[in-house]
């Protein structure tokens, strides 16, 4: 707990056999966390085993393979289920340090913000991190971007390392969005449009051979994938179009019984 605040860590996982342990000791040494969920999307190594013999943490397991949108859903329905008031996703291949997490929280839990990205890009950490420079240059040519369309000012919409109130995540429609890595920059697409404000804070980046990465043809369908995004927000903005990513006043959508 924090300031009365149940702290609960989502990891979306598959096949982190390697780093799960790893990962999941760092984040439980940060002493407020008080539950760690692992959802696994039908990993194929150690994955759940290792994940189930773990503390202060419970396993969720999709029988088919659902991709990483589908298993961040989840994981955000059965944090609010458990009656979270501030959830954090921690990628379990250590591609972002879970020391943050205090940090993290106390901005969520000061009243301030209702969301915090860990930025790879403040501080200059992307590169420093080994992230490769084709994936530097496109996510500094994407958030430009969609900073010119949208008039916000973020270093970065595609960082894995994400914390929530629960508050928000209420208000938001993210079962409406993709089931594929595009739901990242969907959802801060959505809080953007909502006039939430968005705290950075500088987080160092580990690309090792164990880190999760998407290739080159991937990337391409995501780079197009958040130009769209961007553009359906700028017309629903202006009442050219309804996208049912940014109908965020519904009362249908606010009042849902977590």
């Amino acid at each position: 707990m924090f300031k009365g605040n149940k702290i609960v860590v989502v990891m979306p996982a598959y096949n982190a056999e390697k780093t799960l342990r790893k990962t999941h000791s760092e984040v439980l040494n940060e002493e407020i966390v008080d539950l760690v969920l692992v959802v696994d999307d039908k990993s194929t190594d150690r994955t759940v085993e290792i994940a189930k013999s773990l503390p202060k943490t419970k396993v969720h397991c999709h029988p088919l393979n659902k991709g990483y949108g589908y298993n961040q859903k989840n994981c955000y329905k059965l944090a609010l289920g458990d009656k979270a008031d501030i959830i954090i996703m921690v990628h379990p291949d250590y591609q972002y340090t879970p020391k943050l997490i205090p940090a993290m929280v106390a901005l969520i839990s000061s009243g301030l913000y209702n969301c915090v990205i860990g930025s790879r890009i403040l501080g200059g950490y992307a590169l420093q991190g080994n992230m490769p420079k084709w994936k530097y240059i496109g996510n500094r040519f994407l958030t430009l971007l969609e900073n010119l369309i949208t008039g916000a000012k973020l270093s970065e919409y595609h960082s894995g390392y994400r914390a929530y109130s629960s508050s928000l995540l209420k208000r938001i429609p993210f079962e409406q969005n993709s089931d594929d890595f595009i739901f990242d920059n969907q959802i801060i697409m959505q809080i953007v449009y909502l006039g939430e404000r968005i705290a950075e804070i500088t987080c160092p980046a580990n690309y090792s051979s164990e880190s999760s990465s998407i290739g080159l043809t991937r990337s391409v369908k995501y780079g197009i994938g958040c130009l769209s995004t961007a553009i359906k927000y700028k017309l629903h903005k202006l009442g050219l179009i309804q996208s049912r990513l940014f109908r965020l006043g519904d009362a249908s959508i606010r009042e849902r019984d977590w």
